[in-house]
């Protein structure tokens, strides 16, 4: 079996000691979506989160981290973040800001590190699924310590 490249996010989870899995699978450029992943992985959708990366209107740039079936609420997201009103930034901003591109983007080793939440079911579950860093590539991990990791708070962020 091929030695999956570590990316910048496994190397940091590896230096804190933080066990996960690299999981590859077969990038569709057309379809970026979590379900499609969720597919490929042959998991439930709902354990396949998505990273979304979000402007406050007072505190800048926050991270929030939802299940791969869901949309993120603006308005939960704004109220938990300090913020009155938010929006996703335009993908073109994105690379600049964090680092990474649309489809792989991580919760860690971000540019630097923006404020982060997680939808509260992350905590249900043994393990979830969050991008690696790069398309193609998730990471299997605790929430509880992907979570402390990144110093998230968890909150019901989805409509």
């Amino acid at each position: 079996m091929n030695r999956l490249a570590k990316t910048n996010a496994a190397r940091l989870l590896d230096k804190a000691g933080i066990p996960y899995e690299l999981i590859p699978y077969e990038v569709d450029e057309d379809n970026l979506a979590a379900s499609h992943i969720a597919e490929q992985l042959s998991e439930p959708l709902e354990q396949v989160f998505k990273t979304l990366v979000l402007s406050g209107d007072r505190t800048g740039h926050f991270v929030c981290v939802v299940p791969g079936d869901s949309e993120v609420d603006l308005k939960a997201a704004a109220k938990v973040s300090g913020n009155k009103k938010c929006d996703l930034i335009p993908v073109k901003e994105l690379l600049p800001t964090t680092g990474y591109i649309r489809g792989g983007c991580s919760p860690v080793g971000m540019k630097k590190q923006f404020p982060t939440y997680f939808h509260s079911t992350a905590m249900e579950y043994p393990y979830i699924y969050v991008s690696a860093g790069v398309r193609g590539l998730q990471l299997r991990v605790a929430p509880a310590d992907l979570i402390g990791y990144v110093h998230a708070e968890c909150a019901d962020l989805i409509k």
